[in-house]
């Protein structure tokens, strides 16, 4: 009963959800690209049942991106489909896998959107990243045979509490053909909890823990430090969110009070954004340089505002230290574990409920350093900036870490292999 209350509302509200996206298209063309795969209208045809992988964003795709990775090698003859629901997700798989993979939007949960989806495409196995759980998708995908796996998975105490209210239209979700492959063995209570299956649930760790930086984003850092960033004292402040782009330039500010000649390299974590955050830094007068149309950076320059996609690892590599956003406000923080494979220092603020348990291990080890304002951030890029001592050492624990943490892409290939060896194709 729950779900037919469910997939009434979505009924109700996809018209305007289709009508929202097309007029953000107004903004961002990206948005009105392909608006009918988001009722199940793809246009993609595969010779053979496609490995499908569903990854909502930019932050999954990148954890995604070992994983698929290897599934091409160990399956070259199997297409590979990856779907996200926002288009700089989408950009991303095609600026990390180019033609290796194909790519759709992830449809609405409508009944009717949902077996339009998967009877045109016909998946072998639905791989969905760390925390999805769609009722009428995944009630389909079991209604045909199409074996999920939940890869990497996590859910937070807050997100368990509201599955559990809803128990009714989850816990049958999560039937005998959910497998969940669990970040940490307090995730897998939590899925328990909200009505997996115990025998279905293994803990498996956290993917993003395999992820080796690609050895040119290494390459082109140093080339791009070496061209452009010589003789700078280098601070990256990767994926920031509105409010925390003022915090980050007041702390540069006083940075540069002892420091005159560093650099800040702001990241903001959307494209839509990029726009605002440049009208910001015209309005406060301050020397920047925009990536996107390749300006000069000269010595008066303060802020290198990166308003493109895909360089952030090459501008981790390229920095002296390094601050992960969306944990200065309540967003829940990013991938700690990208600046730490690049060997770089991490700060982040107290907002870092999205990966609580990573960021707490960098924190406990003093592999990071945690700052709540613009004064504490400066302090510790002041700190960081001046002694390469603990920069060296907080790197080195670090690294620990990522090597007693890694085996998850392993495990989670062992748990896909009786999936994938099944004789008889889904019911297409």
């Amino acid at each position: 009963m729950l779900r037919r209350i469910y997939s009434a509302l979505l009924y109700i509200a996809a018209p305007l959800a289709l009508a929202f996206t097309a007029l953000r298209g107004w903004r961002d063309p990206l948005y009105r690209d392909r608006l009918a795969e988001r009722l199940g209208y793809t246009k993609l045809l595969f010779d053979a049942p496609p490995i499908w992988i569903h990854a909502v964003s930019v932050g999954e795709v990148q954890a995604a991106a070992v994983l698929i990775r290897a599934l091409s090698k160990r399956y070259p003859h199997c297409p590979i489909l990856v779907t996200t629901a926002t288009p700089t997700g989408a950009a991303r798989v095609r600026a990390l896998f180019g033609e290796l993979v194909r790519h759709a939007y992830l449809p609405y949960d409508l009944p009717g959107a949902v077996a339009r989806f998967l009877s045109r495409v016909g998946p072998a196995v639905a791989i969905v990243m760390e925390r999805e759980i769609w009722p009428n998708l995944f009630g389909e995908c079991t209604r045909r045979g199409i074996p999920i796996l939940l890869a990497s998975a996590r859910l937070s105490q807050r997100s368990a509490e509201r599955h559990r209210r809803l128990g009714a239209l989850f816990t049958p979700a999560l039937s005998e053909n959910v497998t969940i492959a669990a970040q940490t063995p307090a995730d897998a209570r939590r899925f328990s909890q909200i009505g997996a299956i115990d025998a279905r649930v293994r803990v498996v760790g956290n993917i993003k823990f395999d992820f080796d930086p690609p050895e040119q984003a290494r390459a082109a850092g140093a080339a791009f430090r070496a061209s452009q960033l010589a003789e700078r004292a280098v601070w990256i402040a990767g994926s920031t969110h509105e409010g925390e782009e003022q915090i980050v330039v007041d702390a540069h500010r006083r940075v540069r009070e002892q420091h005159p000649n560093a650099l800040l390299v702001l990241v903001p974590r959307h494209p839509n954004r990029f726009d605002a955050v440049r009208s910001w830094l015209r309005s406060q007068s301050i020397p920047f340089a925009s990536r996107s149309v390749r300006d000069p950076i000269d010595r008066q320059t303060s802020v290198l505002l990166v308003d493109t996609l895909g360089e952030l690892l090459m501008l981790y590599a390229a920095g002296d230290v390094a601050f992960v956003g969306g944990s200065l406000v309540p967003i829940g923080g990013h991938n700690l574990l990208e600046p730490a494979a690049l060997d770089k220092p991490i700060i982040v603020g107290p907002h870092n409920f999205n990966a609580e348990d990573v960021a707490r291990s960098f924190l406990d080890a003093g592999a990071a350093i945690e700052v709540s304002d613009a004064d504490t951030l400066a302090s510790a890029v002041l700190e960081l900036l001046e002694d390469s001592d603990k920069r060296a050492e907080m790197t080195r624990r670090a690294r620990a870490i990522l090597e007693e943490n890694r085996g998850a892409l392993d495990r989670l290939l062992e748990l896909l292999e009786p999936m994938l060896s099944r004789r008889d194709p889904p019911a297409r």
